[in-house]
Protein backbone atom coordinates (compact mmCIF):
# COMPACT_ATOMS: atom_id res chain seq x y z
CA UNK A 1 0.00 0.00 0.00
CA UNK A 2 1.10 3.68 -1.18
CA UNK A 3 2.31 5.42 1.81
CA UNK A 4 1.63 8.37 0.76
CA UNK A 5 2.63 12.15 2.82
CA UNK A 6 2.27 15.83 2.80
CA UNK A 7 4.99 18.04 4.01
CA UNK A 8 3.21 21.55 4.70
CA UNK A 9 5.84 24.52 5.70
CA UNK A 10 6.35 27.68 4.42
CA UNK A 11 10.22 27.36 4.69
CA UNK A 12 11.52 26.46 1.28
CA UNK A 13 14.69 24.81 3.21
CA UNK A 14 12.47 22.52 5.86
CA UNK A 15 10.01 21.21 2.97
CA UNK A 16 12.78 20.04 0.53
CA UNK A 17 14.87 18.86 3.31
CA UNK A 18 12.01 16.58 4.78
CA UNK A 19 10.85 15.49 1.54
CA UNK A 20 14.37 14.54 0.80
CA UNK A 21 14.82 11.94 4.14
CA UNK A 22 11.24 10.81 3.92
CA UNK A 23 11.67 9.84 0.32
CA UNK A 24 14.19 8.51 1.00
CA UNK A 25 12.49 6.49 3.81
CA UNK A 26 10.43 4.53 1.35
CA UNK A 27 7.47 7.33 1.63
CA UNK A 28 6.06 8.99 -1.29
CA UNK A 29 5.85 12.47 -0.36
CA UNK A 30 4.22 16.20 -1.83
CA UNK A 31 4.94 19.32 -0.09
CA UNK A 32 2.94 22.67 0.11
CA UNK A 33 4.08 25.42 1.06
CA UNK A 34 1.09 26.99 3.24
CA UNK A 35 -2.07 25.54 4.39
CA UNK A 36 -4.30 27.37 1.69
CA UNK A 37 -2.39 25.20 -1.11
CA UNK A 38 -2.58 21.95 1.24
CA UNK A 39 -6.79 22.39 1.11
CA UNK A 40 -6.14 22.45 -2.26
CA UNK A 41 -4.18 19.70 -3.08
CA UNK A 42 -6.16 17.14 -0.57
CA UNK A 43 -8.44 15.88 -3.72
CA UNK A 44 -5.57 15.68 -6.09
CA UNK A 45 -2.90 14.57 -3.52
CA UNK A 46 -4.76 12.01 -1.78
CA UNK A 47 -2.55 11.90 1.33
CA UNK A 48 -2.38 9.57 4.09
CA UNK A 49 -0.75 11.74 6.42
CA UNK A 50 -0.32 15.49 6.69
CA UNK A 51 2.89 16.61 8.09
CA UNK A 52 2.79 20.59 8.87
CA UNK A 53 3.90 23.18 10.54
CA UNK A 54 2.09 25.32 13.55
CA UNK A 55 2.78 28.90 12.86
CA UNK A 56 2.20 30.51 8.98
CA UNK A 57 0.87 33.07 7.19
CA UNK A 58 -2.43 32.78 6.96
CA UNK A 59 -4.20 29.97 8.15
CA UNK A 60 -2.22 27.82 11.02
CA UNK A 61 -1.37 24.47 11.41
CA UNK A 62 -4.03 24.46 14.00
CA UNK A 63 -7.27 25.80 11.67
CA UNK A 64 -5.67 23.45 8.91
CA UNK A 65 -5.51 20.66 10.99
CA UNK A 66 -9.70 21.63 11.58
CA UNK A 67 -10.31 21.86 8.12
CA UNK A 68 -8.78 18.61 7.47
CA UNK A 69 -11.33 17.04 9.77
CA UNK A 70 -14.21 18.41 8.69
CA UNK A 71 -13.27 17.71 4.93
CA UNK A 72 -11.35 14.71 5.00
CA UNK A 73 -11.06 13.23 8.21
CA UNK A 74 -9.74 9.85 7.42
CA UNK A 75 -6.61 11.91 6.53
CA UNK A 76 -3.49 12.21 9.85
CA UNK A 77 -2.57 15.28 10.73
CA UNK A 78 1.33 15.40 12.61
CA UNK A 79 1.96 19.19 13.76
CA UNK A 80 5.55 20.47 14.59
CA UNK A 81 6.34 23.67 15.65
CA UNK A 82 9.28 25.50 17.38
CA UNK A 83 7.70 27.16 20.10
CA UNK A 84 7.24 25.91 23.71
CA UNK A 85 3.74 25.91 23.58
CA UNK A 86 1.65 23.89 25.98
CA UNK A 87 -1.21 25.35 25.00
CA UNK A 88 -1.17 24.59 21.08
CA UNK A 89 -0.52 21.13 22.28
CA UNK A 90 -3.92 20.92 24.33
CA UNK A 91 -5.83 22.40 21.56
CA UNK A 92 -3.90 20.39 18.59
CA UNK A 93 -4.45 16.87 20.83
CA UNK A 94 -8.46 18.01 21.65
CA UNK A 95 -8.90 18.64 17.79
CA UNK A 96 -7.48 14.84 16.70
CA UNK A 97 -3.88 15.54 15.80
CA UNK A 98 -2.25 12.31 15.69
CA UNK A 99 0.98 13.41 17.15
CA UNK A 100 2.68 17.06 17.70
CA UNK A 101 6.66 17.58 17.31
CA UNK A 102 9.50 19.74 18.37
CA UNK A 103 11.31 21.54 15.94
CA UNK A 104 14.15 20.96 15.10
CA UNK A 105 13.12 17.47 14.15
CA UNK A 106 14.84 14.64 14.84
CA UNK A 107 14.33 12.69 11.80
CA UNK A 108 14.35 9.56 12.80
CA UNK A 109 11.60 10.18 15.34
CA UNK A 110 9.56 11.52 12.72
CA UNK A 111 10.18 8.57 10.36
CA UNK A 112 8.84 6.00 13.51
CA UNK A 113 6.10 8.67 14.04
CA UNK A 114 4.76 8.02 10.68
CA UNK A 115 5.59 4.61 10.85
CA UNK A 116 3.09 4.20 14.03
CA UNK A 117 0.14 6.43 12.21
CA UNK A 118 0.66 4.08 8.96
CA UNK A 119 0.10 1.53 11.02
CA UNK A 120 -2.83 2.68 13.05
CA UNK A 121 -4.53 3.55 9.98
CA UNK A 122 -4.01 -0.15 8.88
CA UNK A 123 -5.66 -1.19 12.40
CA UNK A 124 -8.41 1.34 12.16
CA UNK A 125 -9.36 -0.60 8.67
CA UNK A 126 -10.27 -3.54 11.56
CA UNK A 127 -12.79 -1.24 13.56
CA UNK A 128 -15.00 -0.53 10.09
CA UNK A 129 -16.93 -2.90 9.79
CA UNK A 130 -17.78 -2.51 13.09
CA UNK A 131 -19.39 1.00 12.84
CA UNK A 132 -23.06 0.96 13.38
CA UNK A 133 -23.40 -2.74 14.06
CA UNK A 134 -25.93 -3.59 17.03
CA UNK A 135 -24.21 -3.59 20.41
CA UNK A 136 -25.96 -5.55 23.26
CA UNK A 137 -24.70 -3.90 26.25
CA UNK A 138 -26.06 -6.94 28.73
CA UNK A 139 -24.28 -9.91 26.38
CA UNK A 140 -22.41 -12.39 27.92
CA UNK A 141 -18.89 -12.58 26.25
CA UNK A 142 -16.20 -15.27 26.48
CA UNK A 143 -15.54 -18.80 24.30
CA UNK A 144 -13.20 -19.86 27.16
CA UNK A 145 -14.35 -23.32 28.58
CA UNK A 146 -15.34 -21.63 31.76
CA UNK A 147 -18.01 -19.17 29.86
CA UNK A 148 -19.31 -22.13 27.98
CA UNK A 149 -19.94 -24.12 31.14
CA UNK A 150 -21.61 -20.84 32.54
CA UNK A 151 -23.44 -20.75 29.31
CA UNK A 152 -24.80 -24.06 29.74
CA UNK A 153 -25.83 -23.65 33.23
CA UNK A 154 -27.74 -20.44 31.97
CA UNK A 155 -29.65 -22.46 29.49
CA UNK A 156 -30.52 -25.28 32.41
CA UNK A 157 -31.17 -22.20 34.70
CA UNK A 158 -33.59 -20.25 32.32
CA UNK A 159 -35.73 -23.44 31.35
CA UNK A 160 -36.97 -23.84 35.14
CA UNK A 161 -38.19 -21.40 38.02
CA UNK A 162 -35.97 -22.46 40.00
CA UNK A 163 -33.97 -20.11 42.41
CA UNK A 164 -30.29 -19.54 41.76
CA UNK A 165 -27.30 -18.19 43.53
CA UNK A 166 -24.51 -16.81 41.34
CA UNK A 167 -21.11 -16.50 42.98
CA UNK A 168 -18.00 -13.99 41.82
CA UNK A 169 -15.72 -11.70 42.71
CA UNK A 170 -16.87 -7.73 42.26
CA UNK A 171 -16.89 -6.91 38.58
CA UNK A 172 -17.17 -10.64 37.12
CA UNK A 173 -20.57 -9.36 35.79
CA UNK A 174 -22.36 -11.59 38.10
CA UNK A 175 -26.06 -9.11 37.13
CA UNK A 176 -25.32 -10.21 33.41
CA UNK A 177 -25.65 -13.39 33.98
CA UNK A 178 -28.60 -12.93 36.16
CA UNK A 179 -30.10 -10.82 33.06
CA UNK A 180 -29.17 -13.79 30.61
CA UNK A 181 -30.99 -16.43 32.76
CA UNK A 182 -34.35 -14.04 32.95
CA UNK A 183 -33.78 -13.03 29.21
CA UNK A 184 -34.08 -17.12 28.08
CA UNK A 185 -36.81 -17.84 30.54
CA UNK A 186 -40.50 -17.78 29.73
CA UNK A 187 -41.14 -15.03 31.80
CA UNK A 188 -38.94 -12.85 29.83
CA UNK A 189 -41.62 -10.38 28.60
CA UNK A 190 -42.20 -9.77 32.80
CA UNK A 191 -39.95 -7.32 34.43
CA UNK A 192 -36.39 -8.30 35.67
CA UNK A 193 -36.18 -6.21 39.13
CA UNK A 194 -32.08 -5.47 40.47
CA UNK A 195 -32.15 -4.29 44.33
CA UNK A 196 -28.44 -4.10 45.74
CA UNK A 197 -28.73 -5.42 49.09
CA UNK A 198 -25.18 -3.63 50.06
CA UNK A 199 -26.85 -0.74 49.51
CA UNK A 200 -30.10 -0.01 51.42
CA UNK A 201 -30.23 -0.81 55.19
CA UNK A 202 -32.28 -3.61 56.39
CA UNK A 203 -35.67 -1.63 57.52
CA UNK A 204 -35.23 0.38 54.03
CA UNK A 205 -34.42 -2.96 52.14
CA UNK A 206 -37.68 -4.61 53.75
CA UNK A 207 -39.70 -1.73 52.38
CA UNK A 208 -38.30 -1.62 49.04
CA UNK A 209 -38.94 -5.56 48.47
CA UNK A 210 -42.39 -5.76 50.06
CA UNK A 211 -43.49 -2.55 50.04
CA UNK A 212 -45.16 -0.40 53.26
CA UNK A 213 -48.39 0.75 54.67
CA UNK A 214 -49.16 4.14 55.37
CA UNK A 215 -47.28 5.13 58.93
CA UNK A 216 -45.61 1.98 59.42
CA UNK A 217 -42.48 4.45 60.06
CA UNK A 218 -41.51 7.98 59.79
CA UNK A 219 -41.76 9.51 56.64
CA UNK A 220 -44.53 6.58 55.26
CA UNK A 221 -46.95 8.76 54.33
CA UNK A 222 -48.70 6.61 51.91
CA UNK A 223 -49.12 3.02 51.09
CA UNK A 224 -46.33 1.88 48.28
CA UNK A 225 -46.25 -1.32 46.25
CA UNK A 226 -42.37 -3.35 46.90
CA UNK A 227 -40.27 -4.99 44.25
CA UNK A 228 -42.03 -8.51 44.56
CA UNK A 229 -45.15 -6.95 43.51
CA UNK A 230 -43.96 -4.76 40.70
CA UNK A 231 -42.11 -7.52 39.41
CA UNK A 232 -45.12 -9.90 39.02
CA UNK A 233 -43.88 -13.06 37.50
CA UNK A 234 -40.67 -11.69 35.97
CA UNK A 235 -36.96 -11.92 38.21
CA UNK A 236 -36.16 -10.20 41.43
CA UNK A 237 -32.38 -10.24 41.34
CA UNK A 238 -30.93 -9.63 44.95
CA UNK A 239 -27.10 -8.57 44.73
CA UNK A 240 -24.61 -8.88 47.43
CA UNK A 241 -27.39 -11.14 49.77
CA UNK A 242 -24.50 -11.70 51.86
CA UNK A 243 -24.64 -8.38 53.55
CA UNK A 244 -28.54 -8.38 54.29
CA UNK A 245 -29.22 -9.10 58.59
CA UNK A 246 -30.61 -12.24 59.91
CA UNK A 247 -34.39 -10.43 60.52
CA UNK A 248 -34.62 -9.90 56.78
CA UNK A 249 -33.19 -13.39 55.69
CA UNK A 250 -35.76 -14.84 57.61
CA UNK A 251 -38.29 -12.90 55.78
CA UNK A 252 -37.12 -13.92 53.01
CA UNK A 253 -36.84 -17.17 53.35
CA UNK A 254 -41.17 -17.68 53.78
CA UNK A 255 -41.17 -15.88 50.29
CA UNK A 256 -38.86 -18.64 49.36
CA UNK A 257 -40.67 -21.04 50.72
CA UNK A 258 -44.55 -20.10 49.94
CA UNK A 259 -44.37 -17.02 47.67
CA UNK A 260 -45.70 -15.00 51.07
CA UNK A 261 -44.92 -11.76 52.43
CA UNK A 262 -46.30 -8.90 54.29
CA UNK A 263 -45.39 -5.70 53.67
CA UNK A 264 -43.75 -2.94 56.08
CA UNK A 265 -46.44 -2.19 58.81
CA UNK A 266 -49.36 -4.60 57.56
CA UNK A 267 -50.81 -7.55 58.74
CA UNK A 268 -52.18 -8.85 55.06
CA UNK A 269 -50.47 -11.62 53.43
CA UNK A 270 -49.72 -10.98 49.46
CA UNK A 271 -48.46 -13.44 47.46
CA UNK A 272 -45.88 -13.30 44.45
CA UNK A 273 -44.80 -15.60 41.79
CA UNK A 274 -41.54 -13.92 41.12
CA UNK A 275 -38.64 -15.92 40.78
CA UNK A 276 -35.27 -15.08 42.99
CA UNK A 277 -32.01 -14.84 41.52
CA UNK A 278 -29.13 -13.80 44.46
CA UNK A 279 -25.72 -12.92 44.12
CA UNK A 280 -22.63 -12.51 46.42
CA UNK A 281 -18.83 -11.97 46.79
CA UNK A 282 -18.92 -13.19 49.73
CA UNK A 283 -18.02 -17.27 51.43
CA UNK A 284 -21.43 -17.40 52.04
CA UNK A 285 -20.42 -20.66 53.93
CA UNK A 286 -17.55 -18.32 56.96
CA UNK A 287 -20.61 -16.61 57.13
CA UNK A 288 -22.91 -19.24 57.87
CA UNK A 289 -20.41 -20.61 60.61
CA UNK A 290 -20.20 -17.11 62.00
CA UNK A 291 -24.06 -17.58 62.16
CA UNK A 292 -24.21 -14.31 60.05
CA UNK A 293 -26.11 -16.23 57.13
CA UNK A 294 -28.74 -18.33 57.54
CA UNK A 295 -27.91 -22.15 56.76
CA UNK A 296 -31.58 -22.93 55.59
CA UNK A 297 -31.35 -20.04 53.32
CA UNK A 298 -28.54 -20.93 52.04
CA UNK A 299 -29.92 -24.27 51.01
CA UNK A 300 -33.13 -22.44 49.55
CA UNK A 301 -31.00 -20.54 47.43
CA UNK A 302 -28.72 -22.62 45.86
CA UNK A 303 -30.55 -24.67 44.05
CA UNK A 304 -28.89 -23.73 40.69
CA UNK A 305 -25.42 -22.18 41.64
CA UNK A 306 -23.52 -20.58 38.88
CA UNK A 307 -19.78 -19.40 39.74
CA UNK A 308 -18.29 -16.69 37.77
CA UNK A 309 -14.60 -17.10 37.34
CA UNK A 310 -12.45 -13.58 37.78
CA UNK A 311 -11.27 -12.28 34.16
CA UNK A 312 -7.58 -13.72 35.20
CA UNK A 313 -8.76 -17.24 35.16
CA UNK A 314 -10.40 -16.99 31.62
CA UNK A 315 -7.61 -14.42 29.94
CA UNK A 316 -8.08 -15.90 26.63
CA UNK A 317 -11.63 -14.01 26.40
CA UNK A 318 -9.95 -10.97 26.89
CA UNK A 319 -9.28 -10.09 23.16
CA UNK A 320 -13.09 -10.65 22.72
CA UNK A 321 -13.99 -8.53 25.55
CA UNK A 322 -12.26 -5.86 24.99
CA UNK A 323 -13.32 -5.73 21.25
CA UNK A 324 -16.96 -5.71 22.80
CA UNK A 325 -16.23 -3.00 25.51
CA UNK A 326 -14.18 -0.71 22.57
CA UNK A 327 -17.19 -1.01 20.57
CA UNK A 328 -19.84 -0.25 23.33
CA UNK A 329 -16.93 2.41 24.69
CA UNK A 330 -16.94 4.00 21.25
CA UNK A 331 -20.59 4.46 20.80
CA UNK A 332 -21.03 5.99 24.10
CA UNK A 333 -18.72 8.55 23.32
CA UNK A 334 -20.58 9.08 20.17
CA UNK A 335 -16.85 8.28 18.05
CA UNK A 336 -16.00 5.81 15.87
CA UNK A 337 -15.24 2.65 16.62
CA UNK A 338 -11.91 1.93 18.38
CA UNK A 339 -9.18 -0.68 17.86
CA UNK A 340 -6.56 -2.12 19.94
CA UNK A 341 -2.96 -2.01 18.54
CA UNK A 342 -1.35 -5.37 19.36
CA UNK A 343 1.33 -4.11 21.97
CA UNK A 344 -2.19 -2.74 23.94
CA UNK A 345 -4.02 -5.82 23.89
CA UNK A 346 -0.58 -7.86 25.19
CA UNK A 347 -0.50 -5.39 27.73
CA UNK A 348 -4.13 -6.24 28.80
CA UNK A 349 -3.21 -9.67 28.52
CA UNK A 350 -0.30 -9.23 31.02
CA UNK A 351 -2.45 -7.89 33.80
CA UNK A 352 -3.68 -9.29 36.61
CA UNK A 353 -7.45 -7.56 36.74
CA UNK A 354 -8.20 -7.30 40.45
CA UNK A 355 -11.18 -5.44 39.52
CA UNK A 356 -12.03 -8.48 36.70
CA UNK A 357 -14.50 -7.32 33.59
CA UNK A 358 -15.60 -3.84 35.32
CA UNK A 359 -11.69 -2.71 35.77
CA UNK A 360 -11.23 -3.45 31.62
CA UNK A 361 -14.11 -1.88 30.96
CA UNK A 362 -13.44 1.02 32.92
CA UNK A 363 -9.69 1.23 31.17
CA UNK A 364 -10.81 1.01 27.68
CA UNK A 365 -13.65 3.56 28.24
CA UNK A 366 -11.00 6.07 29.48
CA UNK A 367 -8.26 5.11 26.54
CA UNK A 368 -10.98 5.51 23.91
CA UNK A 369 -11.04 9.45 25.60
CA UNK A 370 -7.14 10.01 25.68
CA UNK A 371 -6.45 8.24 22.35
CA UNK A 372 -5.43 9.99 18.78
CA UNK A 373 -7.49 8.61 16.56
CA UNK A 374 -9.27 5.35 16.92
CA UNK A 375 -6.43 3.06 17.81
CA UNK A 376 -5.93 2.20 21.51
CA UNK A 377 -2.22 1.73 22.13
CA UNK A 378 -0.29 0.51 25.28
CA UNK A 379 0.48 4.05 26.32
CA UNK A 380 -3.33 5.25 26.18
CA UNK A 381 -3.94 1.85 29.28
CA UNK A 382 -3.98 2.90 33.09
CA UNK A 383 -3.81 0.01 34.89
CA UNK A 384 -3.60 0.50 38.55
CA UNK A 385 -1.60 -2.16 40.48
CA UNK A 386 -4.32 -3.96 43.70
CA UNK A 387 -5.17 -1.37 46.04
CA UNK A 388 -4.25 1.20 44.66
CA UNK A 389 -6.96 3.86 42.55
CA UNK A 390 -8.63 1.84 39.60
CA UNK A 391 -9.02 5.48 37.34
CA UNK A 392 -6.09 7.84 36.37
CA UNK A 393 -6.94 10.77 35.36
CA UNK A 394 -7.01 12.28 31.78
CA UNK A 395 -3.37 14.35 31.59
CA UNK A 396 -3.07 17.94 33.05
CA UNK A 397 -1.36 20.58 31.40
CA UNK A 398 1.42 19.91 33.60
CA UNK A 399 1.30 16.17 32.36
CA UNK A 400 1.70 17.20 28.81
CA UNK A 401 4.47 19.72 30.05
CA UNK A 402 6.46 17.37 31.81
CA UNK A 403 6.14 14.92 28.50
CA UNK A 404 7.42 17.60 26.10
CA UNK A 405 10.53 18.47 28.72
CA UNK A 406 11.25 14.83 28.48
CA UNK A 407 10.73 14.81 24.67
CA UNK A 408 13.11 17.58 24.37
CA UNK A 409 15.92 16.20 26.48
CA UNK A 410 15.92 12.90 24.48
CA UNK A 411 16.00 15.18 21.16
CA UNK A 412 19.15 16.80 22.77
CA UNK A 413 20.35 13.57 23.73
CA UNK A 414 20.63 14.95 27.51
CA UNK A 415 22.73 17.96 26.75
CA UNK A 416 20.74 20.36 28.93
CA UNK A 417 22.29 23.17 26.90
CA UNK A 418 20.74 22.44 23.53
CA UNK A 419 17.79 20.82 25.42
CA UNK A 420 16.95 24.75 27.10
CA UNK A 421 17.89 25.84 23.26
CA UNK A 422 15.23 24.07 22.11
CA UNK A 423 12.99 24.76 24.89
CA UNK A 424 13.73 28.39 24.66
CA UNK A 425 14.61 28.71 28.17
CA UNK A 426 17.15 30.18 30.18
CA UNK A 427 19.35 27.19 31.69
CA UNK A 428 18.18 27.99 34.91
CA UNK A 429 14.71 28.08 33.92
CA UNK A 430 15.58 24.31 32.89
CA UNK A 431 17.00 23.28 36.02
CA UNK A 432 14.07 24.58 37.70
CA UNK A 433 11.46 22.53 35.14
CA UNK A 434 13.77 19.30 36.10
CA UNK A 435 13.68 19.71 39.49
CA UNK A 436 9.70 20.38 39.45
CA UNK A 437 9.15 17.43 37.45
CA UNK A 438 11.95 15.11 39.11
CA UNK A 439 13.73 14.54 36.30
CA UNK A 440 17.24 15.34 37.47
Amino acid sequence: MERKVLVVDDDPAVRVALRDALTSAGFVVDVADDATAALAMLGRSKPGVIVSDVRMPSLSGLELLREVRDRAGEVDVILMTAFDDMPTVVEAMKHGAAEFLVKPLDLDELQRTLERVFSDRALRRRGESADGATIQPDALVGRSPRMIEIYKLVGQAAATRATVLIRGESGTGKELVARAIHAHSSSSDDPFVPVNCAALPSTLLESELFGHVRGSFTGAIGNRRGRFALAKGGTIFLDEIGDTSLEFQTKLLRVLQNGEFQPVGSEETEHTGARVIAATHQPLESLIAERRFREDLYYRLRVVEVAIPPLRERRADIPLLAEHMLRRASASLGVPTAVLAPEALARLMEHQWPGNVRELENCLMRAVVVASGRVVRAEHLSMASPGAPQDAPVPSLADLERAHVIRVLEIARGHKGRAASLLGVSRPRLARLLDKYGLQ
